[in-house]
């Protein structure tokens, strides 16, 4: 119901709408009306009450749910049915249960708040309510299972050129998924593959973007290694605007890898993430490798140099930069 009425306030016919005409359009009695309107002002929805003249709405926070988002996306497809949370465990395993239930390419999960936000390598995401951006896509490329990594690159390009846009920042890409300004991780990128051996059922492409975070709500432990938009810019970031800037940058960015194939994503990710000849140290599999990166290959791995002049290919690890 609630955003039935919202809808209804929202309609560009009158200012103000009676009680007894919502209550007739929406075949609930008035106190109903009342009880939503209240529920609707605790959301943080700011509604104008007139004994003669009904509610009038005269502003809208910045909420995640479809009826504040779907009208402003620019998208073609992604987007186009949004399943929006208070809260989840995380959104990537709600993503890949609707998934594995059907749930159609682009389909989106967005959750105000996660409780077992996962990042990489089984680490928590802090996801804390109403500040950041943590959402999940579905997506059911027709490529080969062994290219599914790429799409892990391809969406970190998407990211970057988003932070872009809506801060004018320039983020940097840290191989494979992390996204980073001023060196410290603003965005990170978890994807989940459900596939047999030649054939992908869907990857579920995991997004989480830390927005209006202040650096005392970080804990001490990533304090020093995690930042917001808000923090670098010194400013509040609307996350409606970001979503919207986000989901036409990875859709534009999908459609020109399901066309292009890797190479031109490889050579976008490149001119993001400035990874050539930089000393790094590698944790993969429990070991610690150290060297100088040459390259990500085709498939996206980490080409490294190590100081015998021997090459290793590295599929996935946790990368620290050297100085």
């Amino acid at each position: 119901m609630d955003d039935l009425i919202l809808q209804l306030l929202k309609e560009p016919s009158s200012a103000f709408l009676s009680g007894q005409e919502l209550s007739r359009r929406l075949k609930v009695s008035r106190t109903a009306v009342w009880k939503r309107i209240n529920h609707l002002r605790n959301l943080g929805y700011e509604i104008e009450a007139s004994t003669r003249s009904g509610y009038r709405l005269i502003q809208s926070p910045d909420l995640l749910t479809p009826l504040e988002v779907k009208p402003i996306l620019e998208t073609k497809w992604v987007g186009k049915t949004i399943h929006h949370f208070h809260t989840l465990d995380s959104t990537n395993s709600k993503a890949y249960q609707l998934a594995l239930n059907g749930a159609e390419e682009g389909e989106v999960v967005i959750a105000e708040c996660q409780e077992k936000g996962r990042g990489r390598l089984g680490r928590q995401w802090f996801s804390p309510p109403f500040l950041n951006l943590y959402l999940s896509v579905i997506l059911r490329p027709k490529i080969p299972p062994y290219e599914a990594s790429l799409i892990t690159l391809m969406a970190a390009v998407a990211t970057a050129e988003a932070i872009q846009k809506v801060s004018g920042l320039l983020p940097l890409i840290k191989w494979p998924n992390d996204i980073l300004l001023r060196d410290r991780k603003v965005a990170g990128l978890l994807n989940e593959i459900h596939s047999e051996m030649d054939r992908i059922h869907f990857v579920i492409l995991g997004m989480g973007v830390n927005l209006n975070m202040e650096e005392k709500m970080f804990s001490k432990e990533i304090r020093t290694v995690a930042t917001s938009l808000k923090i670098e810019m010194g400013q509040p970031i609307s996350r409606k605007a970001f979503l919207q800037s986000l989901l036409f940058e990875l859709e534009r960015w999908y459609t020109v890898f399901l066309k292009e194939g890797s190479a031109f994503i490889l050579k976008s990710w490149r001119g993001w993430a400035h990874i050539e000849g930089r000393r790094v140290r590698v944790t993969s599999s429990g070991e610690g490798i150290v060297g100088t990166a040459v390259d990500v290959d085709s498939d996206g791995a980490l080409i490294l140099e190590t100081a015998d002049g021997k090459r290793k290919r590295i599929v996935a690890g946790d990368i620290q930069y050297k100085r």
